[in-house]
């Protein structure tokens, strides 16, 4: 049985709009603060391979938070992560980050004197499936099994398989029970070793937790 290589780039033949990420990241983060597992991909038809710069905003690592995306999620076009580093201190009168000017604005207090909001790393569980133009703000997480709806605003932490929409984005549905959910994420099928998961696709795919569970078991 051939398996697919979850550290090559483009992993689908004659379609270079699907990248990896964990092997894009492996080849192109300044930071090191941004981490993705096995099979999790990013779709673009114009800046696959620009998904750090143009997806990861605001990463200029002075907050020393982390973004971290599991394994096998599915991101689609435009959908962006705001870093920490973009926050504003909010604490006084203005918002205005006088200190990143140099000069008299700068003297005046150091810019690591600012009263900052204490940052988050955000974090995406596995298997999570992430829409079109959705936009993740500092320091939530999403769910393992979630479903983030195309041009969602994620402003606060998604339940595990929920489906989340508008903006804010709240949940729509829930794609499983919580008693359920909980059973899933005990499963963990996203560690197994690839051969089992290849095993496994069709009761991941057609099947419910109960026929998952019986796999898990054998």
């Amino acid at each position: 049985m051939s398996l697919p290589d979850p550290d090559l780039l483009h992993p689908i033949p004659g379609a270079p709009r699907v990248v990896q990420l964990r092997p894009l990241i492996a080849a192109q983060s300044a930071t090191g603060n941004v981490a993705a597992g096995r099979f999790s991909y990013y779709d673009d038809p114009e800046h696959a391979t620009e998904f750090l710069a143009r997806n990861v905003l605001y990463n200029f690592g002075f907050s020393g938070a982390r973004l971290e995306i599991g394994s096998f999620c599915a991101i689609a076009s435009g959908a962006r992560f705001v870093m920490p580093d973009a926050m504003h201190a909010t604490e006084g009168v203005s918002t205005f980050p006088f200190g990143i000017f140099p000069g008299a604005f700068a003297e005046a207090l150091d810019i690591g004197a600012y009263p900052f909001p204490t940052p988050r790393d955000t974090v995406v569980g596995h298997d999570v499936w992430i829409g079109t133009e959705a936009l993740v703000l500092p320091g939530v997480r999403i769910g393992h099994g979630a479903v983030v709806a195309a041009r969602a605003v994620v402003t606060k932490d998604v339940p595990d398989y929920a489906v989340v929409a508008g903006n804010p984005a709240r949940v729509v549905r829930r794609r499983f029970t919580e008693e359920e959910a909980a059973r899933l994420v005990t499963i963990a099928w996203w560690d197994w070793p690839l051969e089992r998961i290849a095993h496994a696709i069709p009761a991941l795919v057609k099947g419910g937790v109960a026929a998952l569970e019986a796999m898990a078991a054998a």
